[in-house]
């Protein structure tokens, strides 16, 4: 930045006086609109740095700030942009594998816009891209999107349940779910399996801290014996919270080899969880379906998963048929759908059989050491 200091005393020589200091004016006004421009087009000038609107945010402690270029800054900007008013933000993970033309997150994205009053819900929807050509994807599909880049770890292929990249994915999405916790926004995680057939916020529990979706749900939803599914749950910013999903990541050193669904099985009950008194509840599956058990009840279904599932080709065999049993219901007259005896047509591929005998590609043992294979499970 220019900078010019100049001492006039004005005397006999007033004139020259006066043209100097015109001079000193025009020069400053120069530099300064030069400054700006240079602003405006992210040009930073070496040396001294300088504070301008754009250049800092505020998270929900008020006292924590970051670089506009920074993992932060992108992050608050996008979650900004997609918050409903009460800071909640509707969030799912894609990589390139379910980011695919005609796959999941197509299937996925069609579901909010068929269902009972959630195209609306689109607006609030924030995905996660895990590599380069889903976050792509996601521009050309969607909104608000957020490449989350994990160096050294290619998240961008299949998956395959409990092998080793897949408990990288879902521990690397506990880790992202507490800063997004940190930076003051409730979240609502879904899995992009997860197909969205009604607005589920009018079934959530108003007091709970942390809800969680069920493979098997035992009637009540405070029972810590029933079996929580990680793939959907909603969760409010509050010191409670991000404790537990501090407690959460730190418990996979703990039970090394297990994914973080087994893992909160392991922990839902341990005194740390009562100490800081985390009001955990569990979501009923007449609501909250999924293959594992499906919502019986067309008329009252929210959202139902491709879980107990391996494999892409079963799970995108299954939703399609799940989208199709949602469209036939829709076509029915008032009154049928309330008395219809319709019923999902799925599980089929998905079935829990399909899971036991399924043989997952070749891969070096190693690779597998100090993990459970699929069959111990089960």
């Amino acid at each position: 930045m220019c900078s010019i200091i100049c001492h006039i005393e004005f005397g006999p020589n007033t004139a020259n006086s006066i043209r100097i200091a015109t001079i000193a004016l025009f020069v400053s006004f120069s530099c300064f609109v030069l400054y700006r421009a240079g602003e405006s087009i992210g040009f930073r000038i070496p040396g001294r740095s300088f504070t301008s609107r754009t250049s800092f945010f505020i998270t929900a402690d008020n006292n924590v700030s970051a670089s506009s270029d920074s993992e932060e800054y992108r992050l608050e900007k996008v979650l900004k942009n997609a918050a409903m008013e009460d800071k909640t933000v509707i969030l799912t993970t894609l990589n390139e594998a379910w980011a695919a033309p005609n796959s999941v997150v197509d299937l996925f994205l069609e579901s909010f816009r068929i269902g009972d009053h959630t195209r609306r819900l689109l607006n609030h929807l924030v995905i996660i891209a895990l590599d380069e050509k889903a976050f792509s994807r996601c521009l050309a599909l969607h909104t608000h999107c957020y490449a989350l880049v994990t160096q050294g770890v290619d998240f961008s292929k299949e998956a395959y349940f409990m092998f080793p990249d897949y408990l990288k994915m879902m521990w690397r999405r506990i880790d992202f779910l507490r800063l997004v916790l940190e930076m003051g926004y409730n979240f609502v995680f879904t899995d992009a399996d997860v197909m969205w057939f009604r607005d589920p916020f009018p079934h959530f529990y108003k007091d709970a801290d942390f809800q969680i979706a069920c493979d098997h749900f035992s009637g009540k939803p405070d029972d810590v014996g029933n079996r929580p599914n990680g793939g959907f749950n909603h969760v409010r910013s509050n010191n409670r919270s991000i404790e537990f999903y501090k407690y959460w990541y730190l418990s996979r050193e703990k039970y090394p080899g297990l994914h973080d669904q087994d893992v909160l099985n392991n922990i839902k009950n341990d005194s740390f969880i009562r100490d800081i008194d985390l009001k955990m509840r569990f979501l009923d599956t007449a609501y909250f379906g999924g293959f594992c058990e499906p919502s019986k009840n067309l008329s009252e279904v929210c959202t139902m998963h491709a879980n107990c599932c391996f494999g892409m080709e079963s799970k995108l065999h299954d939703l399609r048929i799940l989208l199709q049993d949602w469209k036939n219901f829709l076509s029915l007259p008032p009154a049928q759908k309330i008395s219809s005896e319709l019923s999902w047509r799925v599980p089929q591929n998905c079935s829990l059989d399909s899971l036991r005998h399924y043989a997952p590609p070749p891969v070096n043992i190693e690779q597998l050491n100090g993990h459970r294979r699929l069959v111990e499970i089960l």
